[in-house]
């Protein structure tokens, strides 16, 4: 009997492959010669999975998108807000091999969008996706009388943004000084300035 592959699960295992590849040997190496030795598959074999090679790296940037909003969707908010916050923000930044993967990757593609529209179009709608979580982490502050009412909430929105994408940049660039531990406490350190001295 012939085998059965399955086709959207024969795309993750490509697209993962491609991740490796980049990961290893960087995006100017992504071709689909070398993604297919990797995926220990034909180049002819391929042609079923993706008809072009920026088809088949669209979808492994997808695919990084797709397992972070996965996580999150799955989690669960229950506990004091101030460490709910945080788990939120945390999910977005490469704590974990996993998530360090991912973003050594999700870096790389985001390079390319530089010069590639549709590539440019999917980092815009995660990097707004980000921003959206972390609106949602002040705007939640002020709904439960936390914030400061000193502070300027659309300017905290960019400050902490700012502090979740420059954290998460600095792990992959330098992991040996930015670590979990660290993330997590520069973390806890700046939500904590941003609430009424009388609430934490």
């Amino acid at each position: 009997m012939p085998k059965i592959v399955d086709h959207d699960k024969q795309r993750v295992l490509v697209a993962e492959a491609a991740w490796r590849v980049i990961r290893r040997n960087g995006m100017e190496q992504a071709s689909v010669r070398n993604i297919a030795e990797e995926a220990g598959i034909s180049v002819g074999s391929m042609r079923h999975y993706f008809s072009t090679q920026s088809e088949l790296l669209l979808y492994a940037m997808n695919l990084v998108s797709e397992r972070v909003t996965s996580r999150i969707q799955r989690m669960t908010f229950n506990g004091p807000p101030m460490d709910d916050m945080k788990r939120l923000l945390l999910e977005l930044m490469p704590n974990t091999d996993e998530k360090m993967a991912e973003m050594e990757v999700w870096y790389a593609f985001t390079a390319k969008s530089k010069t590639d529209p549709a590539f440019k179009k999917l980092a815009d709608t995660v990097y707004n996706d980000i921003r959206r979580a972390v609106e949602i982490a002040i705007t939640s502050l002020t709904k439960l009388n936390l914030f400061r009412p000193d502070l300027d909430q659309e300017l905290e929105i960019e400050r902490l943004y700012a502090l979740v994408d420059g954290l998460a940049i600095h792990a992959v660039l330098r992991p040996d000084q930015v670590n979990g531990k660290l993330m997590d406490e520069a973390l806890s350190l700046h939500l904590t300035s941003l609430c009424s001295k009388s609430d934490h």
